[in-house]
């Protein structure tokens, strides 16, 4: 296996004081990287910004307004968790770009997968309103622009951040060209991410929402994936795969509300989604990297990710095993199941 990553050190110049994404996030994924000799194995890829007609594929102008409006004044509060600096235009161009050199470098054959290291993160960013740290929705600009450049049909976004990717399942929730599907604590940040909402009009039936309780860990994640994501592919059978790759559904993560993944679980769900690429996409996976804010459990939990991209073993945890039992959500997979018609 061929695996790309991309990173540039302008992402981390957007930054706030005190603020939990945070350019330590980059710099705790690197140095885990580099102290086990994985970037050794692995193909740098160069980052280019985005345009704006490539980014007005998926947002408003009247966002693109206040995102300039914002970087004319040095700056601005969004909301209270979403920030700009002086120099978060630039990142989130170079962000959203990245995603789409991600598209570009499994589509093109350059490597078998690849993973995009971008701050800002942006599947909370809807059409119109940059929210939740977000401010250009990465993931849902590489998605359009696959469809556009590459002429695809079926693009599979799943994204397994603790918080539901309110602006992806936006964007696309009339479409049928792109399946959503997303594993996340429910009810939580942003509100969103009912099992009901499973798509409108032309796209209905193409969002998958899988809404969890707490306390849940590797096993039925791995549940969710082998019945309820892997079946509903081989109906869907994707042309390209994206992940949406937030860690913040590790057990030692501040933000994830005692989720209880560890990096072993991370690694079995990359080998999946691996299998669903290789299946049914000709093996073309990328993935744009989202939340995850304990540096520690971000940069093993992306090494074990990229230790399944490469078809290596999972490892140990370093940061140990989660501190209280796995719930078991077999009636929900089974509810789920009749829901989507996987039964």
């Amino acid at each position: 296996m061929k695996v790309g990553y991309i990173y540039s050190p302008i992402f981390l110049k957007h930054s706030a004081a005190g603020h939990p994404e945070a350019p330590q996030r980059l710099e705790a994924i690197m140095e885990v990287w580099q102290d086990t000799r994985l970037l050794e194995k692995l193909i740098a890829l160069q980052p280019t910004p985005a345009t704006k007609e490539q980014i007005l594929r998926v947002h408003s102008q009247k966002h693109l307004n206040t995102l300039d409006y914002a970087n004319r004044r040095g700056g601005l509060q969004i909301d209270g968790d979403t920030y700009m600096n002086e120099f978060s235009l630039d990142a989130a161009y170079l962000a959203a770009g990245a995603a789409i050199n991600a598209v570009d470098s499994v589509m093109t054959g350059m490597v078998d997968a690849s993973f995009a290291l971008v701050r800002p993160p942006g599947h909370h960013a809807t059409r119109d309103l940059a929210m939740g740290f977000c401010l250009i929705n990465n993931i849902a600009v590489a998605a359009q622009y696959a469809l556009d450049r590459y002429n695809l049909e079926r693009a599979l976004v799943m994204d397994f951040d603790v918080h539901h990717g309110n602006g992806t399942q936006d964007i696309f929730y009339s479409s049928h060209n792109v399946y959503y599907f997303s594993t996340h604590r429910y009810p939580f940040y942003p509100g969103s991410g009912h099992w009901r909402d499973v798509g409108a009009d032309e796209g209905l039936g193409y969002t998958f929402n899988v809404p969890l309780p707490h306390s849940v860990g590797n096993d039925q994640f791995a549940r969710i994936f082998d019945e309820l994501l892997y079946p509903a592919m081989e109906h869907y059978h994707p042309q390209l795969v994206l992940v949406s790759a937030g860690y913040d559904a590790h057990w030692a993560d501040p933000l994830g509300a005692l989720t209880l993944l560890d990096a072993r679980g991370y690694h079995y769900l990359a080998q999946v989604l691996c299998s669903i690429a290789s299946e049914f996409a000709e093996g073309r996976i990328a993935f744009i990297l989202e939340g995850g804010y304990n540096f520690d459990a971000l940069g093993w939990s992306t090494y074990a990710t990229m230790q399944a991209l490469l078809g290596n073993p999972a490892e140990d945890d370093p940061l140990g095993e989660p501190p209280r039992p796995e719930r078991d959500i077999g009636d929900l997979i089974e509810h789920l199941k009749g829901i989507h018609q996987l039964v």
